[in-house]
């Protein structure tokens, strides 16, 4: 019998909230704690990840910056990007945090590919791409054998806060969405498709908490 995978749709959420519950819920688990796939936008924000340089903030204006505990560099949050925060006891599904990425990537590459959108992954450098720009970023903390953070999927936002940025610490690197490449998408909907296919590389069976607004 497959494990289920909890899906709670939050709509849009401070990161600083999201962030704490993530990190309460992990440390509250138990061997019967379900795992969820949190899905939801954030306000504009600068996020740093643990191996987060300064020096890739290069104009962070009035947008707030918030240093963070999941991996990689700077990224940034906004409106209009679907963000999928995956809280999974990696023990009991038998992964570790490279296939774990490995499967996220697939996921958002698949996704995509629903859409006519043509992606990959680099192994030089997480996230998927389409063509030389980046779409999608990962980052993610493991903690007591559990996973949270996630990624996040550019979808129809403003962009120009990127250009602040050195975009996961590569500078000059090209930042696109679905919008740019001719798809008007609908978030929610994108939202339960890659539901879908994380949980059918995972193995587990989807539980839809349709209306909340907390975390």
């Amino acid at each position: 019998m497959s494990a289920t995978l909890l899906v709670r749709q939050l709509g849009l959420q401070p990161y600083s909230t999201t962030w704490q519950a993530m990190q309460d819920y992990t440390d509250a688990r138990n061997p019967a704690s379900p795992d969820q796939l949190w899905l939801l936008e954030h306000p504009p924000i600068f996020t740093l990840g643990q191996a987060g340089k300064p020096e890739h903030l290069l104009n962070p204006g009035t947008i707030p910056v918030q240093k963070t505990d999941r991996g990689g560099q700077v990224t940034y949050h906004g409106p209009g990007q679907l963000i999928a925060y995956l809280l999974l006891d990696l023990r009991r599904a038998h992964l570790g945090i490279r296939s774990l990425v490995t499967l996220l990537q697939e996921a958002v590459i698949a996704l995509l590919a629903e859409q006519g959108i043509p992606a990959s992954a680099r192994k030089d450098a997480p996230g998927v791409y389409v063509g030389q720009s980046k779409i999608a970023s990962l980052g993610l903390r493991v903690r007591r054998g559990c996973c949270f953070h996630g990624l996040s999927l550019n979808v129809e936002m403003d962009l120009e806060p990127f250009t602040r940025i050195n975009p996961c610490g590569y500078p000059g690197l090209s930042v696109t969405q679905l919008a740019n490449l001719g798809i008007a998408a609908d978030l929610a909907g994108l939202g339960r498709d890659l539901s879908h296919h994380l949980a059918a590389r995972l193995g587990y069976t989807l539980t839809f908490i349709e209306t909340e607004a907390d975390p």
